[in-house]
């Protein structure tokens, strides 16, 4: 990123691209969370954290383990499963194999909201990511969300099991 061309102003295609995606990095997560908090009282970040425990071995996982799945920091994921542990809907504990680390734990009460949660998320998904795509659209998509996630990050993002 030495090159001259990498200091010049967004202009043209550069800029109205860059316009397009950045106002779907704004509008699209409270646009995700307006139909869970609505039907389920969950926002998408509490979703994702009951998707990966629902879908971990023995629905348990270590909270730093999460946090990666989340991308986020322990403290803004701790805040998030006090919430939920608050609910009824995750337990934490030690890890017994490492005194030093937290698991987390899906309880059978979590995992019914996370099962009355799905459909809900998975019809907002497809209202607002997937039906307004054509099938060559979607697999662009899948393909260029790709690319950008190994140029923030070589590590691969999240990909369904």
């Amino acid at each position: 990123m030495n090159d001259e061309s990498d200091r010049s102003p967004l202009t043209g295609d550069d800029l109205a691209t860059w316009a397009a995606l950045a106002t779907v990095l704004e509008w699209l997560p409270p646009a995700l969370d307006a139909v869970l908090v609505r039907d389920v009282d969950l926002t998408h970040f509490e979703y994702g954290i009951l998707y990966a425990l629902a879908t971990s071995p023995e629905r348990t996982l270590r909270m730093s383990v999460l946090a990666g799945y989340a991308n986020s920091s322990l403290s803004r994921l701790s805040r998030a499963a006090t919430r939920l542990e608050g609910r009824g809907w995750i337990s934490r504990t030690r890890d017994p194999a490492d005194g030093r680390s937290t698991l987390a734990l899906l309880t059978t009460t979590g995992l019914e909201v996370f099962e009355n949660a799905t459909p809900v998320h998975e019809q907002n998904v497809r209202v607002l990511v997937l039906d307004p795509l054509t099938s060559a659209q979607k697999h662009q998509l899948r393909a260029i969300s790709g690319r950008i996630q190994r140029a923030i990050r070589e590590n691969d993002g999240w990909a369904p099991r």
